[in-house]
């Protein structure tokens, strides 16, 4: 691999029922532009006895984004906000000062039949000024974000600015997410498309870039900020994300996100206290590992 680029393989772990694959953060890249996680949920069959559940869990400076491809997560959380997100939408709860939440299947799937759930849960750390902020849900269903083709490809501004287009979903910092589909054999040059770090995540075939081929289940993270020209095998997908660098180092604790790591440690006692927010009618409670 060119040394102006990483390339990271998904790090397996087992959600209980689940499989994810984590991508962000890793030793060498913490972040790219403001984006902080990446979990890839699946994809995977569930039904009976088996379904995808997470109960109450924390956070603070950060905002969580989901976004799937099959199945749906039903969120809540402790501001009140109860959401079914679908394939397609955009789930976006700011966590700012303190916010717990769940996600669970929703009862419409709960119907004795299997189904697939396949998606993405990424993390967005917050600006330093805004990290205690208070805490909010948005909610963008599929039909709202800008979706065009272009050179046989067919994408979807998930959140940010791209290709010269707005994303409802703005987020707090210069930031892009873009869905990727190829229909055919096909090439894209991102020339001034884009703005900032910016990283690939192959959800499904491969691509070539300078050359080098990038297959199902690796990210590509640029050190540079010169875009390129790639190539995608028919039906590939891929999520293009990145954006401007956050100014300070953010560290990571468990759920937690700050700049400031004594501002994560009172939030683990908080917690271990139980002292956060509460999602209205949930008595579930995740103890911190």
């Amino acid at each position: 691999m060119a040394n102006n680029k990483m390339l990271v393989d998904e790090r397996q772990r087992d959600l209980g029922n689940f499989m994810v694959g984590r991508l962000l953060p890793f030793r060498e890249k913490r972040q790219v532009g403001p984006f902080t996680f990446i979990d890839h949920m699946g994809p995977a069959e569930l039904g009976p006895g088996n379904y995808f559940d997470v109960n109450q869990h924390p956070h603070i400076g950060l905002s969580t984004l989901t976004y799937l491809f099959e199945g749906a997560i039903e969120h809540r959380d402790s501001i009140g906000s109860v959401q079914v997100v679908k394939p397609g939408d955009v789930g976006f709860m700011t966590a700012g000062r303190a916010v717990t939440h769940t996600e669970r299947t929703p009862a419409h799937l709960r119907n004795g039949k299997a189904f697939s759930m396949h998606g993405y849960q990424i993390w967005v750390a917050l600006p330093k000024e805004l990290e205690e902020m208070e805490p909010r849900f948005d909610y963008f269903p599929a039909s709202d974000l800008p979706r065009w083709q272009e050179n046989h490809c067919e994408l979807i501004l998930v959140a940010g600015t791209a290709f010269g287009r707005k994303s409802p979903l703005q987020g707090y910092s210069p930031l892009f997410m873009v869905d990727i589909r190829a229909d055919e054999d096909a090439q894209l040059d991102l020339g001034k498309q884009i703005q900032g770090e910016v990283a690939f995540v192959i959800v499904k075939g491969s691509i070539q870039l300078d050359g080098e081929e990038v297959g199902q289940g690796q990210m590509l993270i640029s050190k540079t900020r010169e875009m390129c020209t790639m190539d995608l095998g028919k039906d590939t997908r891929i999520l293009l994300f990145g954006g401007e660098p956050l100014q300070e180092e953010r560290y990571l604790l468990w759920n937690f996100v700050s700049s400031d790591r004594d501002r994560l440690k009172e939030a683990r006692k908080l917690w271990e206290e139980r002292k956060f927010p509460q999602v209205p009618g949930d008595q579930t409670y995740i103890p911190f590992p």
